[in-house]
């Protein structure tokens, strides 16, 4: 079951020894663990396993004569594939390839006239701060001649926490994050405002742990890498 903030900010009074909030506030705490697992969700999505993969399959869509998307989420942090919400006669064999906006392909398609969406490659291309700061433009050519809905598969961001949230990294990560929230908080007693070294060592150890077992995320077929044009052999 997953552990609630609160939980966890009580379970790093303990290692504060303070049962009851007098020299750290709730909010405080708070504050720190928000910041920890902010800080272990940037190392758990670099493994690509995809732990945070959500699926947009309502709000994108590609407009008639546009070279942007719509209905891009606004916690939109990496893209993982863009593809039509449905396959039909209308836009069969349609494939997005992501490629650089100045890039002499996508310069081209941008000023190519637009096209049925059907047996057609459109390239795409993220640009602006993308979440928190707001949600990217994501870029397409060439434009089509009719609206296309589609399927977003993508990496959110972690939103606005509460007490009440539960902890939103997995891998059995609420020591760490008590560790990290008791390592800020001590700041506070010194002198020189820094974290307490020796929990953040633990902090340390326990990240990096998360990071080996996180990755492979199935073990049911060997790793293998694919030789170029080995579909070709006979």
């Amino acid at each position: 079951m997953a552990t609630t903030l609160q939980s966890i900010i009580t379970s790093a009074r303990e290692r504060l020894i303070e049962g009851t909030a007098r020299f750290w506030s709730d909010a405080e705490l708070l504050g720190h663990a928000s910041l920890g697992i902010r800080d272990l969700w940037k190392a758990l999505k670099d493994t690509n396993q995809d732990y945070f993969l959500t699926i947009d399959e309502t709000n994108v869509s590609m407009a008639a004569n546009s070279l942007t998307l719509t209905g891009v989420p606004t916690d939109l942090a990496h893209i993982r594939g863009i593809e039509p919400r449905s396959t039909n006669s209308t836009n069969v064999d349609v494939f997005f390839r992501p490629k650089n906006y100045t890039h002499p392909e996508f310069a081209q398609a941008r000023r190519s006239a637009a096209v049925d969406p059907a047996g057609v490659t459109i390239l795409y291309h993220a640009i602006g701060a993308g979440s928190p700061v707001a949600a990217p433009t994501i870029y397409v050519a060439p434009m089509i001649t009719s609206a296309l809905p589609l399927q977003l598969a993508y990496i959110p961001t972690i939103g606005t926490l509460t007490t009440a949230s539960t902890n939103p990294i997995p891998g059995e990560t609420d020591h760490a994050i008590i560790c990290w929230t008791v390592a800020w908080a001590r700041a506070k007693e010194r002198e020189d405002r820094s974290p307490d070294a020796e929990w953040l060592a633990a902090y340390a150890t326990e990240k990096s742990n998360l990071i080996v077992s996180a990755t492979p995320r199935q073990e049911d077929e060997a790793k293998v890498v694919e030789a170029i044009f080995e579909t070709e052999w006979v």
